[in-house]
């Protein structure tokens, strides 16, 4: 197997055509083809579907996408770490962040990336969390933040902060306003909660778990902020998040956040990569770079609700596995 017939494999399906990925890679459409049905034939599959209309990618050929990119991509990201030098790191660097965190770190995060290290590229990608943990396993991201729920056991991992939960909804939907609420009363509420696995949704069902408690009271599946902010604030429910992805409507008294205790209900962020793929210099630059920045957002009192974990490293570092 050769780069560029994964060079070639993947204009071709990004195209949907033999001709135009012909173009798109400056060979003649007959080297192309002979290049995949070598690579076809090396593999023992089929890599696409062959029809009048276009190429499209065989099951095969789907499962075989995120590692070509996966390779390719570490393969310029080695090229890129040997170039590095004096100057500071160069490079791409794809960093995934989940919905909820979004508001209060990407903003920062790109500010500080081109002021301290202006030769890198950064683009940042939101998903929900079981979508980035996906796409960090298969190399096609290099770093991602991710909520420590117990399954990060299939990352090096670096704490980063922990963030209170509160209760969020419309006023009208609360009697009297209190300073906390039990988890038991929060459970008992109609909530609106991400899909599982995602998001805050394994961290509260597992918290009801330990507590000895039912498990949440949900009567809608919305793992889309925007939505969720849209449902919340059209009196369909209420829902436990952390302040920051609903701040402003909070602060505009359009909703009303009670932090949740007895016990209290928490999160922990934490900076992930993959165990198997090697960090670049670019990499590694942008993951020091976080671990600063959280602490100092968190300090500044820029993160609400939001405390730094002690000690946390400056570095991923191997998971701990009970």
């Amino acid at each position: 197997m050769e780069l560029r017939q994964l060079k070639y494999f993947l204009a071709i399906a990004e195209s949907g055509s033999f001709s135009r990925a012909a173009e798109r890679v400056f060979v003649a459409q007959s080297a192309l083809s002979h290049q995949m049905a070598q690579l076809e034939q090396e593999l023992g599959t089929d890599l696409f579907h062959r029809s009048r209309r276009g190429v499209a990618l065989t099951e095969a050929g789907q499962r075989f996408f995120p590692h070509a990119v996966s390779i390719l991509r570490q393969t310029e990201e080695a090229v890129l770490s040997a170039r590095s030098n004096a100057d500071g790191p160069t490079g791409k660097v794809v960093f995934g962040i989940p919905h909820s965190v979004s508001s209060a770190m990407a903003l920062p995060l790109l500010r500080e990336v081109r002021r301290q290290l202006p030769r890198v590229q950064l683009e940042l990608t939101e998903e929900l969390t079981g979508n980035l943990a996906t796409q960090l396993r298969a190399g096609q991201i290099q770093l991602a933040v991710l909520f420590d729920d117990g399954t990060r056991s299939a990352f090096t991992w670096t704490p980063l902060l922990r963030e209170r939960m509160y209760l969020i909804g419309p006023p009208a939907q609360t009697t009297r306003r209190t300073s906390s609420v039990t988890l038991r009363q929060a459970l008992a509420q109609p909530l609106i909660l991400p899909a599982s696995p995602h998001g805050v949704r394994p961290l509260i069902e597992a918290a009801a778990q330990r507590a000895g408690l039912a498990p949440p009271q949900v009567f809608a599946d919305i793992s889309s902020i925007s939505i969720l902010r849209t449902s919340l604030l059209a009196g369909m429910g209420q829902t436990l998040l952390p302040l920051m992805p609903l701040k402003a409507e909070i602060d505009a008294g359009l909703l009303q956040a009670t932090p949740v205790g007895a016990p209290p209900l928490e999160r922990v962020l934490a900076l992930c990569a993959s165990p198997h793929i090697p960090l670049s210099a670019a990499s590694q630059a942008v993951a020091q770079l976080v671990v600063g920045l959280v602490g100092e957002l968190c300090r500044d009192k820029a993160w609400p609700g939001a405390t730094p974990v002690p000690a946390a490293p400056a570095a991923p570092r191997a998971a701990r596995r009970s």
